[in-house]
């Protein structure tokens, strides 16, 4: 597909219509990845320096997919090293690597887990599974001032949890309550999947979608739901490689039935202040997007979002629910 634009509206429209576009992934076929290479044209009277500029849009499946704009440099010349480990080469060795004891792990981790149930949050209006997805989001953004978020990053550390944890066992009290007391809960998480040292610097796609399910215990004070959810993800952490396909697939369950993976949760550490890299020449930069180009993927995700190098010390979370299940009010309720 060769797209070209001529201005900043036509690349957002490009980039806007490759978000909302239900055709581009399809996990049981591998469809995973999705790159456009759009061509920047022109005018004569703009300098000719530019001309050789291109934009490369590279949309990610990371159970929600995140699309990123990234300014190509033509000039750049490729670097490799035939000594380094490369992504196909671990794709061939992860094949290769006995998944029984992670089979078993994760058969136990879902096994009574009544998997066509949906959680009883307070929905506007109800959807079959099979119900055609309009992707329309309400969103709520919500950030916590500065007091609040010095005393979720001091609780972490005085507990030895890390954020991603802290902010997962908050997710599921508020869930247990806005589901009138559900105690076993199953939402997907994910995962970044670079389990391993040398996986560290690799550029490929590793990130996986992983059920978390709890059992919990109405009467744990908050302390002990915070250990439990610890100790739940160092454990799911040593079998994050297992692909969800195949957990899936050993319990015989049609993934598309599958109302777990409609409820997503992420915490997201921003490493940089800096929304651009260089890499052999070539420069990479992140596009914000504005609000109007949330899509809604799943029925009801929770991001947060912390910066410690930022000036300022809030933390901030975005609550996405379709559209198609809640009405605006009811999000701004539940992110309060």
């Amino acid at each position: 597909m060769n797209q070209t634009f001529e201005n900043e509206n036509e690349l957002r429209d490009i980039i806007y219509q490759t978000t909302i576009n239900p055709n581009l992934f399809d996990l049981s076929s591998g469809r995973v990845f999705h790159a456009e290479v759009l061509k920047h044209q022109i005018s004569l009277n703009e300098n000719e320096n530019n001309n050789n500029e291109f934009n490369l849009i590279d949309q990610v499946l990371r159970s929600s997919s995140m699309i990123y704009v990234l300014a190509y440099n033509t000039t750049a010349t490729s670097i490799g090293d035939d000594e380094s480990l490369q992504y196909i080469d671990y794709s061939i060795h992860e094949r290769l690597i006995d998944m029984t004891t992670s089979r078993a792990f994760w058969y136990l981790q879902l096994e009574g887990y009544n998997l066509e149930s949906r959680l009883l949050l307070p929905t506007d209006r109800h959807r079959l599974s099979n119900d055609h997805r309009s992707s329309y989001a309400s969103v709520t953004q919500i950030s916590f001032d500065n007091e609040i978020s010095q005393s979720f990053l001091d609780y972490a550390s005085i507990h030895h949890v890390t954020p991603f944890q802290l902010g997962l066992s908050i997710l599921y009290t508020s869930l247990f309550k806005l589901a009138h007391g559900e105690n076993d809960l199953c939402i997907s998480c994910l995962n970044a999947n670079r389990y391993k040292t040398e996986l560290q610097n690799i550029m490929g796609m590793f990130v996986s979608t992983l059920p978390y399910r709890i059992q919990l215990d109405p009467h744990w004070p908050f302390h002990d739901l915070g250990e439990y959810v610890q100790g739940k993800c160092l454990s799911i952490l040593e079998h994050s490689h297992h692909p969800l396909q195949h957990i899936l697939a050993n319990l015989h369950i049609n993934q598309s039935n599958i109302l777990f993976l409609e409820t997503l949760y992420d915490f997201i550490t921003i490493s940089s202040q800096s929304d651009e890299l260089s890499l052999h020449g070539a420069s990479f930069k992140q596009v914000s997007f504005e609000q109007s180009f949330e899509v809604a993927k799943f029925d009801f995700m929770l991001i947060f979002s912390y910066n410690p190098v930022s000036e300022n010390n809030r933390l901030p979370f975005c609550l996405t629910c379709s559209r198609d299940l809640f009405d605006g009010i009811t999000v701004t309720n539940m992110g309060r």
